[in-house]
């Protein structure tokens, strides 16, 4: 099993139009694919940081001069980076979503495939996990998690089925969750409706939209003039904050006009929304659901 492979890999690091001799971040290392790549396509000057905040993923660390893996939550780039004396970039790359190695590790509980003790962080220091959520949220904060993260409508009797279930015993795993609210999952949709439930918790747990709304935001005080931001989404929650925050600089409301009725934006779209070929859905399952969008700080 690889520890994870790489989605739009190719598209991706192109979409930072690299400089032999620039200063690149990937903020999403896991297996070190998209590092790897980015590193045979610079100079012996060029200088790539890394973060991921699962120590798991510190066995992939790649051994080059020219790189720096920070095992770190990414949501804090900026405070890291300085700390390496680096204020200005010339290019960010940002894998989301979960990788092949913590969907596949079973005691991790990301995946609806095993029978795992509820955890789902990726970061397993954090104290905040999937138990806590599932077992400690008041009903009406659980379903807004399930309605929110989830895109689920019943979300109310959702919540109403795991509250009244875990008043007789805590729900300790993956399964036990499964068996609560089996008579939510009609077989033709079992694994769909599962993956949202599981979506909005792991969400939850990780702070997945405050993370990536923190990182976006430091995105343009960071690069430098016509430095890229490329960035693989998976689901529309994720996709949606992108592709407004690269157009607009914001995540609601529209930017304020000047005396003469311009608008001041961090960024122009370079190019159009990316998808993966049916070859690479073909030979790797997890990249269907992928969106890359590429900006360019103006």
């Amino acid at each position: 099993m690889s520890y994870h492979d790489p989605v739009l890999l190719f598209e991706s690091v192109d979409g930072l139009n690299i400089s032999p001799e620039g200063i690149y971040v990937d903020v999403t290392f896991g297996g070190g694919g998209h590092s790897t790549e980015i590193l045979k396509r610079l100079s012996p000057n060029g200088r790539l940081f890394a973060f991921d905040q699962d120590a798991d993923a510190l066995q992939n660390k790649i051994d080059d001069d020219r790189f720096v893996l920070i095992n770190e939550n990414f949501r804090f780039i900026s405070r890291f980076l300085r700390l390496h004396g680096v204020k200005k970039v010339d290019g960010i790359l940002a894998d989301l979503g979960v990788s092949s190695h913590q969907f596949d590790s079973a005691s991790r509980g990301f995946s609806t495939r095993f029978d795992a003790e509820l955890d789902m962080r990726m970061n397993t220091s954090d104290t905040l996990s999937a138990f806590e959520v599932i077992n400690e949220y008041e009903e009406e904060e659980l379903a807004q998690v399930l309605f929110q993260y989830g895109e689920l409508r019943n979300s109310r009797p959702l919540a109403r089925e795991i509250v009244k279930a875990r008043k007789g015993e805590r729900i300790r795993t993956s399964f036990q969750l499964k068996e609560v609210l089996k008579k939510f999952l009609p077989k033709p949709k079992e694994h769909k409706i599962l993956a949202q439930i599981f979506q909005a918790i792991r969400i939850e747990v990780n702070q997945e939209m405050e993370v990536l709304k923190e990182f976006l935001t430091q995105t343009p005080d960071l690069l430098k003039e016509g430095g890229r931001l490329s960035v693989i989404s998976y689901h529309s929650l994720e996709d949606r904050l992108v592709k407004r925050f690269m157009q607009s600089g914001l995540f609601k409301g529209e930017p304020e006009k000047d005396f003469y009725g311009n608008v001041s934006v961090p960024f122009r779209k370079v190019g159009k929304l990316i998808l993966p070929t049916a070859e690479e859905t073909g030979k790797n399952n997890r990249a269907r659901s992928a969106k890359l969008r590429i900006a360019e700080k103006i």
